[in-house]
Parts: structure tokens; sequence; C-alpha cells
């Protein structure tokens, strides 16, 4: 459980900072060009998304990576109108997706999931099914390794 916290947490980090980074870098771009700044190549496409409006496959995934419920990692940031928005991150091998939703909505969306508990837990059996259908998640974690971030 406690491992299980501070990955998320640096996960969240990591991603957070990497989107600060592009956003600073695209003010730079902006300013030092009239033209819009184009993103490299590999950069992973960004996903701005309402939870319900998610494939099933890509809520299972996030439900398997937040077994203990959204709202405890949420993110703030400030959209394009200049509106502070709450959302959750999860990244793909090709995608970061930050799924809107405030507190209020993380927490609706974990009671009412069949596939949580009335704690607010992932349950067993669907915890080993996402498992057996999207892996554990290792890859994750040894990319965060990768770049130092967890051990």
């Amino acid at each position: 459980m406690f491992f299980s916290r501070i990955r998320k947490f640096l996960f969240i980090s990591y991603l957070t900072d990497n989107l600060l980074k592009q956003i600073v870098k695209a003010g730079e771009n902006q300013t030092n060009n009239s033209q819009t700044p184009t993103m490299d190549k590999k950069d992973k496409r960004r996903i701005i998304k309402d939870f319900d409006k998610l494939d099933e496959s890509i809520q299972e995934q996030i439900k398997l990576f937040y077994p203990e419920g959204f709202d405890q990692s949420l993110i703030h940031f400030t959209d394009k109108n200049g509106n502070l928005v709450s959302a959750l991150p999860f990244e793909t091998d090709d995608i970061y997706y930050l799924v809107r939703m405030t507190v209020s909505e993380a927490r609706a969306i974990i009671s009412d999931d069949d596939d949580y508990d009335d704690e607010g837990f992932l349950k067993e059996g669907s915890k080993l099914a996402f498992e057996d259908k999207y892996g554990d998640l290792d890859s994750l974690d040894d990319d965060l390794g990768e770049k130092g971030l967890i051990d």
C-alpha cells in the first residue's frame, strides 16, 4: 500500500513537471517566433477528456493504476480559457491523458462503480481481471526507475 502511494506520487510529480516544462517551452517559442510552436514528433499526444467519454479499456487501465480511488491523485491546472481545472493524470505508451473531474465527481465515479468496494478500493476480482487483461503495469515501474524516480 505504502509503496503504491509513493509510486503514484512520483508518477504524478513526474507528469506534472513534464507538463509544466512543455507549457514554459511553448510560451518561449511563442515569444521568440510569430509562428505557432510545433511539437517534436516523439512527444506523446495529449488528451483532456471526461472519464465517461473514455474507451472502456482506458477506464479499466486507469482503475488498475488507481486501485484506491482517484480523489487523492487529482492535479490542478489552468486551461486555455484561464479556468482552473482538476484532472486525473494517466499515461499510456502513446498518449498522455488528463481525465477531467472534480473531487466530488471522482468520489461519485468510485462509489457508483461495481469494480470498487464500499471503502473505495478496487475489488480483488476486478484487479486480477484487469491485470490479466492489461498486465500489472510493471513497464511503468521500469520507465520510472530508468528516470531515477523510483528504485
